[in-house]
């Protein structure tokens, strides 16, 4: 149950031979976020359990689940950008829906990320779908 925008990156990854291209194109895809503004870097917002700084902000209008994201280590950026293609303007009931280990196994992500970083997704999807959860 992938949004379009994931499975666009899920169809970049296939066209993609070696994991240097993969990896460059997540960086890539974390550089095209925008920014996130200062005011929102704020400990409420930051995620704990990633090794780099990351802060998400939820914004869920008309019942469709959005956030913004941050980090300063630009592979962790990019991954914010994945997730946010996986979760964003899914409905908020859906959100809990999305088998997030599954989905990104496609991309291989699982096999080439170090178990920091591996822990820092699952603790941004952690986030992601209790903030989810609350607003329905």
């Amino acid at each position: 149950m992938a949004t379009p925008a994931f499975e666009e990156i899920a169809e970049t990854f296939e066209f993609l031979d070696d994991w240097e291209d993969r990896y460059r194109h997540v960086i890539e895809l974390g550089k095209a976020m925008p920014a996130l503004d200062d005011s929102f870097k704020v400990p409420a917002l930051k995620v704990d359990g990633c090794a780099s700084q990351v802060w998400l902000r939820p914004v869920i209008e008309s019942g469709r689940f959005d956030f913004q994201g941050e980090s300063d280590a630009m592979i962790v950026r990019g991954l914010i950008a994945v997730l946010h293609a996986l979760y964003s303007g899914l409905p908020v009931a859906e959100v809990a829906k999305v088998d997030a280990v599954a989905e990104l196994g496609r991309l291989g992500l699982n096999e080439h990320l170090s178990a920091q970083r591996s822990n820092g997704v699952r603790a941004m999807v952690e986030r992601i779908r209790k903030v989810a959860a609350a607003a329905v």
